[in-house]
């Protein structure tokens, strides 16, 4: 039986799992659904645990590390992000994530995306419950896709992904970084969350360990280096502007679009 992850709003199989073991945690997972972010016949099989927690019914699903990391990274965002225009969220999960920036940020309006419908679905309900006004609806995104759906609503003032690149194919990060630097406006941020590497070393042997086992599961999986990012980003007018040491080993990476 393979490893449970609990990630936020995604479930591979279509099925709940009583599997309850999971990949290393340190690392903080609960927004990504990078996984989807390719072809399903492409997809790993490992199922992934959700547990709804809407008393009603309501269709809001939670992730326990979401609820974990959301407040550290709320802090990062609130001194990063622009106060105003329009923030694009790429693998929104749960939606936990995205209501919590936005009542934090009030001047941005939210735009979440997700591939699968399930996440989708506990992103909206999410935000009905919440009562937001400035979460739009999700839409569904494919970073390798050349035309994202959002186009219309470029440039943006932001670009943020959590947990994604670590657990999708290259060719995923690498569509995002063109996707981003093709929809910023300039000055926009693009803000990355998860575990990263940093000159082809690992930053803790909890993240060398979950970088092992995400490539078991799948080789074109595993912890991103930082140097491999920033070179890949230059052509995109994206600048690495900061990074951050977070909780449990995992770091923030702030990009800004270059003017021009």
């Amino acid at each position: 039986m393979v490893p449970s992850l609990d990630v936020a709003g995604n479930n591979l199989t279509g099925t709940r799992t009583r599997d309850r073991r999971r990949l290393p945690d340190q690392t903080g997972m609960g927004a990504s659904t990078a996984h989807l972010f390719m072809p399903k016949s492409e997809t790993s099989p490992i199922p992934v645990t959700l547990k709804d927690c809407g008393r009603d019914g309501d269709g809001r699903h939670f992730s326990p590390s979401a609820a974990r990391n959301s407040g550290p990274i709320r802090e990062v965002l609130e001194r990063v992000l622009p106060r105003n225009g329009t923030a694009l969220e790429i693998g929104s999960g749960t939606g936990e994530h995205v209501v919590c920036f936005a009542k934090a940020l009030p001047g941005l309006v939210w735009q979440p995306s997700d591939p699968d419908p399930a996440s989708r679905a506990s992103i909206a309900a999410w935000t009905a419950v919440e009562r937001l006004a400035n979460v739009r609806a999700p839409v569904a995104i494919d970073t390798r896709q050349a035309i994202w759906g959002v186009e219309d609503d470029a440039p943006f003032a932001a670009v943020v992904s959590l947990n994604m690149i670590h657990i999708a194919p290259w060719e995923s990060a690498l569509g995002l970084l063109a996707g981003a630097g093709r929809l910023l406006r300039p000055d926009g941020v693009f803000y990355l969350y998860g575990p990263f590497m940093r000159s082809g070393a690992h930053t803790a042997p909890s993240n060398a360990a979950f970088d092992a086992d995400l490539k078991r599961h799948d080789p074109r999986w595993g912890v991103r280096d930082i140097d491999d990012l920033i070179g890949e980003a230059a052509p995109h007018g994206l600048g690495l502007r900061e990074v951050i040491e977070m909780p449990a080993n995992n770091l923030s990476l702030v990009f800004v679009k270059t003017a021009g």
